[in-house]
């Protein structure tokens, strides 16, 4: 059963006298275990729905659904599968104590990648989660593979896992697409080991239509866990030469295919492609295209922001964005007269060598941002937040921030326009 959290306004279900509280129990006679089969057997007409009502009755409702009819149902969402996987440089095992304990629990669902695009390494997929796959064409997925090496692997997920290629094999020639990634750990699955998974992974395409290379991510906090490095600026100069050799092939058949993360380039010091080099950024997400697709958006931005008035604020970013980020102020200066004051916030929480946005906390904003002149606020980048909520990873709110700051904080897109636009909204007075 499925519990129905809200009933849109003006829509079928609402003339059914559906209601928040009900439970959708069947659809045309298939049970119903979560979202996913809601959406799946929601999708058929005519429908017969069986409803358990919050007060315990019965009803079995016939339906036909016109053209643009809706039946208006919102669900809970699932739980999601919690992770069996040990793996080498797992997050969670890298935080600090005293956190929220939700933060603490690892999961590993292919319904979250499906609906969500979180990755997983699907190394615990029973077989009736993979017929369920199939069946319902759950796709796209998510997988961390990080080497189809099965011995490497393993020693990566800290498990004993069933090989990975075959199970891949399976998704695709049963219609499903895949994105894939690789956490390279330096002196474990580079070289060699990273040259043998993008080839097996690219004699999967079309059905695996990208893979994304991004270098692990350690914190502070690794007392007692397995010894881990970050790459050096001649081992990400290798992967890159790798990659780049391997796009150059790719490229003779079809797409680059396999991508590095912006980090790579970084700790290489070469220059990021352009945004034509990503493909349409089918791995955005993972950090793989965040510097191209932000130059992509500044022209717009900066003719949007040509001749704004005076005003002085400050926004906030990585140690890793930071460059980019104040080369974008330091333009946005030369066609206006605002001065956007940008600070480099780093991750103190995490420690180690965490250096993006995303994983800031508010009380590293907090502490780091203290005594400083703000101007007249703060346009804090979506990013930092945690998905779909209004709170940052240790449950600060925004709300918080400004009253502990002193100062208007305004949660804006983490784009150029989305910059201008924040820019906007104080130069209107919504924000003060």
């Amino acid at each position: 059963m499925l519990e129905i959290i809200a009933v849109h306004p003006e829509s079928v279900g609402r003339e059914l006298d559906i209601e928040a509280g009900d439970f959708l129990l069947e659809v045309n006679g298939h049970a119903i275990r979560d979202l996913i089969d809601a959406r799946f057997y929601l999708a058929d007409s005519p429908l017969l729905l069986q409803i358990e009502k919050a007060d315990g009755d019965l009803w079995e409702l016939e339906i036909e659904l016109g053209v643009g009819d809706d039946l208006g149902l919102e669900f809970a969402h699932p739980e999601p599968s919690r992770c069996g996987n040990n793996c080498q440089f797992c997050y969670v095992h890298q935080l600090p104590r005293g956190l929220r304990s939700t933060l603490y629990i690892k999961d590993e669902d292919y319904r979250f990648s499906f609906l969500y695009g979180a990755y997983v390494t699907l190394a615990n997929l029973a077989e009736s989660d993979l017929r369920r796959i199939l069946e319902q064409r759950l796709s796209p997925l998510y997988v961390s593979v990080h080497a189809v090496t099965p011995e490497i692997r393993n020693h990566l997920l800290g498990k004993q896992a069933p090989p990975v290629l075959p199970l891949l094999k399976k998704l695709v020639s049963g219609g499903i697409t895949l994105h894939t990634q690789i956490v390279l750990c330096p002196g474990i699955n580079d070289g060699a080991v990273l040259q043998e998974s993008i080839s097996a992974l690219a004699d999967l395409r079309p059905g695996i239509e990208s893979l994304a290379v991004v270098p692990v991510g350690l914190t502070g906090h690794r007392q007692a866990l397995p010894s881990l490095r970050t790459p050096s600026r001649a081992e990400a100069e290798r992967v890159l030469d790798l990659i780049e050799d391997r796009q150059r092939q790719f490229r003779t058949d079809g797409g680059r295919f396999v991508f590095a993360a912006d980090e790579f380039y970084l700790k290489a010091q070469r220059p990021l492609p352009s945004a034509e080099h990503y493909e349409g950024f089918p791995q955005l997400e993972n950090g793989i295209g965040l510097i191209a697709a932000f130059r992509q958006g500044t022209k717009a931005a900066l003719r949007e922001a040509s001749g704004l008035p005076p005003l002085r604020l400050t926004t906030i970013t990585g140690r890793s964005f930071y460059p980019e980020l104040q080369a974008f102020a330091d333009q946005l200066a030369a066609c206006s007269e605002v001065d956007l004051q940008v600070l480099a916030v780093p991750s103190c929480l995490l420690g180690g060598e965490i250096s993006v946005a995303g994983l800031i906390c508010g009380e590293d904003i907090l502490s780091h941002l203290q005594g400083v002149d703000l101007g007249v606020g703060l346009l804090l980048p979506d990013i930092v937040l945690r998905d779909g909520s209004d709170q940052l990873l240790d449950d600060l709110s925004p709300a918080e921030l400004s009253a502990r700051l002193g100062c208007p904080v305004t949660v804006i897109d983490a784009t150029a326009p989305g910059l201008v636009a924040g820019i906007r909204s104080f130069l209107s007075g919504e924000n003060l």
